[in-house]
């Protein structure tokens, strides 16, 4: 005998099989452009209300034209991640006008300009750790802060191959991302007792204004690209599903990871 029964017996259970996004809201620094703007289409095509943070105000506009497209809620703001203060700000701008955050993108980040190790300046140095490590930790911080009296969330890093391969003219890169991934796993640890869970993402050669110059010099595609076993550069909608399950209550007890997305680049 087969009993059937209305699907709103089942609500519960559906949402603990979801992909929905339905009534979160997510913060994505770096937003407006690159691994970060595909990320964002992936949350908002999935029901998500979406922050964006930036500096420039004409891709923060330009960004949230693309997102509403999708029937999001979006709120953009000019937001330099290396001060301490506009992330505070910024943050509390955010709450009062989301009501609260479920996930937070710690993804704004700079390159490395240095000609070589031995030539980098402390100017350099400070210019790359300002933003891809101080504005990390400043933003994140905030984001912990909130969602502990709050029953928790998911906070995701994007970190770099750097991270564990190292970089030639880029040892501030390199470390900066390094850093990243020290810091998610301490947060998992710590915190992972008040609802919050902490990953990272590491990306492979992904198109994006960062790696343009690198894209159009012929004898750096000759060389690398042949060593993506998927055979094409990656791109920022590769990075929307990913989004989505670490925003989504399918992830809540995946924490304390290093994901990578790559095309089998770091494998090969």
């Amino acid at each position: 005998m087969v009993i059937l029964y209305d699907k709103d017996d089942y609500r519960g259970v559906m949402n603990q099989y979801s992909f929905s996004l339905a009534g979160k809201t997510a913060l994505v620094t770096g937003g407006n452009g690159g691994i970060g703007l595909g990320m964002a289409k992936g949350l908002a095509a999935n029901g998500a209300n979406i922050v964006i943070w930036g500096t420039n105000a004409e891709k923060n506009t330009a960004a949230a034209q693309e997102l509403i497209g999708f029937g999001a809620t979006v709120l953009a703001l000019q937001c330099d991640v290396g001060d301490e203060a506009q992330v505070r700000a910024s943050f509390d701008a955010t709450v009062k006008e989301c009501g609260r955050i479920d996930a937070c993108f710690v993804n704004a980040g700079v390159g490395g300009k240095a000609p070589s190790f031995a030539e980098m300046s402390t100017e350099e140095w400070d210019r790359v750790m300002r933003v891809n490590l101080d504005g990390a930790f400043f933003t994140a911080q905030e984001a912990v802060r909130h969602m502990v009296p709050n029953g928790g969330g998911s906070i995701v890093f994007t970190t770099s191959g750097s991270a564990f391969y190292g970089q030639q003219k880029g040892q501030h890169y390199g470390a900066s991302k390094a850093g990243l991934v020290a810091m998610s796993k301490a947060i998992a640890v710590e915190h992972a007792r008040h609802g919050i869970r902490s990953n990272a993402i590491l990306p492979g050669w992904i198109e994006s204004e960062m790696t343009a110059p690198s894209f159009a010099w012929d004898k750096f595609v000759n060389n690398v690209l042949p060593r993506v076993p998927m055979r094409r550069w990656g791109t920022p909608s590769d990075f929307a599903g990913l989004a989505v399950y670490l925003a989504s209550d399918l992830s809540k007890y995946h924490t304390g990871d290093v994901i990578t997305i790559d095309g089998g680049y770091h494998s090969f």
